[in-house]
């Protein structure tokens, strides 16, 4: 396999977490007894230009069917951090009635619905039909299609050039990011303005994020590869900032490359710091295997020391990232009871590879469990507040990532 974004043939491993379905590949009733695809999910790391990326096993087609289950106004915080960013960036940009606002990935119209609601155009392009349709019912002009050349040039020709592209955890689940950067800079004004979100690879390394790591992310990415890719197709970063989103996250200012505004110093300073971390250093990388084993063994002893002693053990949110885990670890019915979920359209389905039922967040009050493992980590002090009746019987909640930890 060769580099997605450099082409330099790919021959050192990051980590290798076996064989597992798509992380969203959700099982209904019916499918139970039928044959479920799994694919590889070990990473690699390109000597040249430091890709962290998925091996070629799966197409974005397989990943992203028309009933996708990922919805992202389930969570509040996250529908509080888009409308904070749509209020910062019509600030900053002066974004008015006569601008244009194109996202790329625009899910169920969580952010976009902001612009609706302050007279900006915008238009969103999700190819899943399901959150399409959620969008749609929100008065967000939907393109259902997946972004690259052919899509941004269709648009170009159409005089629909953006003041603002952004695209929140897109960035990452893209397979030809070359195709997508470029897209990008064909759909933007000449001086138009790039946001991407995506979390950080320093963080996934440093927290032990392993979990963040299924077939639906094709890159893992720094500023240093980001600032890269951009480079190659005419584009600039010349801004970034630090989240705390999914674990940490960046949010790069982009441009093209002419712009003549100045690239600003924290720019310069992130790559400085991604640098002396080690990014650039194959070390870092080959020590991640035994970091994600830890959490896997780890978990496993807690599990099975609570079936040994009679505990039910359920979890909370039905995230990618708890597929990850559970697939990793090969968990089944026997340690879990069950995994509840806010969203809907995961309720009456099952978890993909550990067949687990996914329930409403009623159930924990009828079933009561001992303890309740949080899978969605980043939003686990909103999940713990949100459901503290399960300390009403003595339930606990835990978390397995970055490390086994009972919360207070």
């Amino acid at each position: 396999m060769k580099c997605r974004h450099c082409h330099t043939e790919l021959r050192h491993a990051f980590v290798d977490l076996g064989h597992a379905p798509p992380s969203n590949a959700y099982v209904s009733e019916e499918r139970l007894r039928a044959p479920e695809t799994t694919f590889p999910l070990k990473v690699m790391v390109c000597h040249a230009c430091w890709l962290v990326q998925t091996e070629d096993y799966t197409t974005a087609d397989e990943l992203f069917a028309s009933d996708y289950a990922y919805f992202s106004s389930t969570s509040e915080s996250w529908l509080r951090h888009a409308r904070d960013y749509c209020q910062k960036v019509t600030d900053l940009l002066e974004l008015r009635h006569d601008s244009f606002v194109i996202e790329v990935a625009s899910n169920d119209g969580y952010l976009l619905k902001n612009f609706v609601a302050a007279g900006v155009p915008c238009l969103g392009i999700e190819p899943t039909a399901s959150t399409a349709d959620a969008a749609e019912k929100l008065g967000v002009p939907v393109l259902r299609e997946f972004f690259g050349t052919e899509t941004a040039t269709k648009l170009a020709q159409s005089g629909q050039c953006a003041d603002l592209i952004c695209g929140n955890n897109v960035y990452a689940h893209v397979p030809d990011i070359n195709d997508f950067t470029a897209g990008l800079r064909i759909a933007l004004k000449a001086r138009g303005t790039i946001n991407l979100e995506f979390p950080h690879l320093k963080n996934l390394i440093a927290y032990n994020q392993f979990d963040t790591i299924y077939h639906e992310h094709f890159s893992y990415l720094s500023l240093t590869v980001v600032a890269r890719i951009f480079e190659a197709a005419g584009l600039r970063v010349f801004d970034v900032e630090e989240l705390p989103t999914h674990g940490g996250s960046l949010r790069v200012y982009g441009c093209h490359s002419d712009d003549p505004r100045p690239t600003a110093k924290t720019v310069t300073d992130m790559l400085i710091a991604e640098k002396s971390f080690g990014l650039q250093d194959l070390s870092i990388y080959r020590g991640f295997q035994q970091k994600a084993n830890k959490v896997k063994n780890d978990f496993l002893a807690f599990l099975i020391e609570q079936n040994r002693t009679g505990k039910q053990v359920a979890c909370y949110g039905a995230a990618a990232k708890g597929n990850t885990l559970m697939n990793y670890a090969g968990l089944k019915r026997d340690l879990i009871s069950f995994v509840c979920d806010a969203a809907q359209s995961k309720q009456n389905k099952f978890m993909p590879g550990s067949h687990i039922p996914i329930v409403h967040p009623q159930e924990l009050a009828r079933q009561k469990p001992d303890w309740v493992v949080i899978l969605p980590w980043n939003i686990a002090a909103e999940v713990a507040q949100q459901h503290e009746i399960v300390k009403s019987w003595g339930g606990r909640f835990v978390v397995a990532v970055p490390e086994l930890k009972v919360l207070s």
